[in-house]
């Protein structure tokens, strides 16, 4: 597996429904959204990219807005404590739900929080190297096949020596799977949707000369 993630989702309800039902990005919206959640920071459009990259390069943000649902991937979201995400990006998504996802598969990593209203239901953060670093709140269905040991790591004899009954990136794609109706790698539903269909504007993103100064 070699995917990887660092991304938020804000979505009025339902993000997954809401992508689904092809939606038109809003760039006007996405403009202003990337405005609001990197004050004192110039940031030039460098052209589109997709829900199928969400890992962008540190001197980069890739936002989509569209109808119910928005897009934010950007170094911010790779953080192995979820529930310590700045309160900016939690307000952005007013009364709704905000849905953070972040994976790397060099270390196995996988990180997902989830806020409805402003307040955190769900936070979890894992991987071999860590052990669970962060598990707050109760575990969602989707995720209950995995810690009950249906979709195991490793074979019967090698059991005692992996960490936990799922690989990490397992469970990632099965939250992309059930939160937003894709997945990015392993045995692909044909029915779910296909990321490149979604875009995200690219922006370069560095610090504004006079923001030091307020």
């Amino acid at each position: 597996m070699g995917a990887k993630t660092w991304m938020l989702v804000l979505a009025d309800s339902n993000a997954r429904d809401a992508f689904t039902a092809n939606p038109s990005l809003d760039r006007e919206a996405t403009q202003k959204l990337a405005e609001t959640l990197f004050p004192g920071e110039r940031l030039e459009p460098i052209g589109d990219g997709d829900l199928s990259y969400t890992c962008p390069p540190d001197d980069e943000v890739h936002i989509g807005c569209f109808p119910g649902v928005s897009v934010v991937a950007a170094k911010e979201f790779g953080i192995d404590y979820p529930s310590k995400l700045h309160q900016r990006f939690i307000a952005a998504g007013g009364n709704g739900t905000v849905t953070l996802h972040a994976m790397h598969s060099v270390v196995d990593w996988f990180a997902y929080a989830t806020w409805a209203n402003g307040k955190l239901v769900r936070s979890l953060s894992l991987s071999p190297d860590n052990g669970i670093m962060e598990d707050i709140g109760q575990h969602l269905p989707f995720e209950e096949p995995y810690w009950s040991g249906a979709h195991p790591a490793v074979d019967d004899e090698e059991e005692d020596a992996y960490p936990f009954p799922f690989h990490p990136l397992e469970l990632g794609e099965a939250t992309l799977k059930d939160q937003f109706g894709y997945q990015l790698e392993g045995h692909i539903d044909a029915s779910l949707l296909e990321p490149e269909s979604i875009p995200l504007v690219r922006y370069k993103r560095s610090r504004s000369p006079w923001w030091k100064f307020w």
